[in-house]
């Protein structure tokens, strides 16, 4: 298995270059499973879900249609993309644990700084609950977005994966419905008022996969 960081901003079509590039090699056994954490500069990118009218500003950073699932999302600096390119053929071939997995992953990198990630039916993603908001309209507390999820298997070889939003300019979200919520904001590890750095996210991510998926894989 092998951890990849990148520093600086990846170009987002060289990135998908290499992980089509990886996932054909690890099918046929000519490579290991592959984690990838990087930066891109500012961009959207379209997922097989994605609804035109959800992009509300499409002048304003580069579109770009990907493969993966879900519907509309921001990449940019400050938001650290992890990259999962792992051969579900010995893990399973059980697309909902993948993914479970994967939401487990996030939240358990998060609590590392004590942030209690929660996932929500119908809602793609990691949220995290703001009691320094106000109520929404029904009475519930208000709550953000701080991880977004997309995937895609090709001969059950993952690829995407997962974002955190550590420090990224929450504005560049305003043009996109982040994954088709409306009713919901977007926030960050230092939005929450925590002075996370990147290495620091690295770190917890590494750790946590380890937990997640090596004993599960054991």
């Amino acid at each position: 298995m092998e951890w990849k960081i990148s520093d600086g901003l990846t170009d987002y079509q060289e990135a998908v270059a290499f992980m089509e590039a990886r996932v054909a090699a690890i099918a046929a056994g000519e490579a290991d499973e592959c984690v990838w954490l990087l930066e891109h500069p500012p961009l959207y990118t379209a997922g097989t879900s994605a609804r035109p009218e959800d992009l509300t500003d499409p002048d304003r950073f580069p579109v770009y249609e990907s493969k993966r699932g879900g519907e509309y999302t921001y990449h940019g600096p400050g938001q650290r993309v992890a990259y999962v390119m792992l051969d579900l053929n010995k893990r399973g071939r059980d697309v909902r644990l993948f993914v479970k997995q994967l939401e487990t992953w996030v939240i358990a990198a998060l609590d590392e700084f004590n942030v209690k990630g929660e996932i929500r039916d119908g809602r793609v993603g990691v949220w995290v609950q703001r009691d320094d908001k106000p109520l929404t309209i029904t009475g519930q507390p208000a709550e953000d977005k701080i991880a977004a999820i997309g995937l895609r298997l090709r001969k059950w070889v993952s690829f995407h994966g997962i974002s955190i939003n550590v420090e990224p300019d929450l504005d560049h979200f305003s043009g996109i419905v982040p994954c088709g919520i409306r009713e919901h904001g977007v926030t960050s590890l230092v939005d929450l008022g925590l002075p996370v750095t990147m290495a620091n996210v690295d770190t917890a991510l590494q750790k946590t996969f380890a937990e997640v998926f090596e004993q599960a894989n054991a």
